[in-house]
């Protein structure tokens, strides 16, 4: 979540100067292809973080306890944000320099992905295909005391 609270205010601040009008930085223009390679990665590697997720799921054996399986979907989901938070950078630098829309478009998406991604109990038991007492387990060391 930190990572979110680090690109938050960063895009936000530059999609407020790309709306504004009467701002002017002089800053360079990203020439085509540099363009092209920011869109393209970005859009790369939002397609990508998806497949490295549930490929990185795709480890946890049916033998593995409760805890080497959340070890593991631990590990993939910070793998997946540290993608996101390099995606939203892209997006932001990418916004920035050339001030196109589709860079807007890119980092809503990479918002979804943060929002969706979140660990809960339930995404835990549902991607993990967690037998009925693990999930209860789960649920109970979850909730609030």
């Amino acid at each position: 979540m930190i990572m979110l609270l680090v690109s938050l205010p960063a895009f936000g601040i530059v999609y407020l100067y790309h709306n504004s009008g009467n701002l002017n930085w002089d800053l360079p223009k990203l020439p085509g292809f540099w363009n092209g390679f920011f869109i393209g990665s970005s859009i790369v590697l939002l397609i990508g973080q998806y497949f490295l997720f549930h490929q990185d799921l795709k480890k946890v054996g049916v033998d593995f306890s409760l805890f080497e399986k959340v070890r593991v979907y631990s590990k993939a989901t910070v793998k997946r944000f540290f993608i996101l938070f390099c995606i939203s950078v892209l997006s932001t630098i990418g916004l920035l320099l050339n001030q196109g829309p589709v860079y807007i478009v890119v980092f809503a998406v990479c918002l979804v992905f943060f929002s969706l991604g979140k660990p809960s109990p339930d995404r835990l038991s549902r991607l993990l295909k967690l037998k009925k007492e693990d999930r209860e387990l789960l649920r109970e060391v979850t909730r609030p005391q």
